[in-house]
């Protein structure tokens, strides 16, 4: 799941990045965002569920994977888009754009 939380105060959108993987150790959030660098992910006790937030500028489109135990890759479902990648799969976007309502 992706919450998005956009600053009034910045042009920055705090992305909250959550994910469910029970047989899982460990999952980091890995993105064009962290410079493709691990970010290793928290998990929350009362739900087992992994998460990290990551401030990112507004308006902008940024490629992401998760990597679970250091060894597979998987994409989020809650994606805002997904592109194909070098690698013969696909990332996951997030869209920092604001929307009107």
């Amino acid at each position: 799941m992706l919450t998005k939380k956009f600053l009034k105060s910045k042009d920055e959108c705090e992305v909250t990045f959550e994910f469910a993987a029970d047989a899982a150790g460990k999952v980091a959030l890995v993105s064009e965002a962290t410079g493709w660098q691990p970010l290793e992910m928290k998990k929350r006790k009362k739900d087992g569920v992994f998460y990290a937030k990551v401030r990112l500028p507004e308006s902008h489109k940024f490629q992401y994977r998760y990597l679970l135990d250091g060894q597979t890759w998987v994409n989020d479902p809650a994606a805002d888009a997904y592109v194909p990648n070098e690698f013969g799969s696909h990332n996951g976007i997030v869209d920092t754009t604001p929307t009107l309502n």
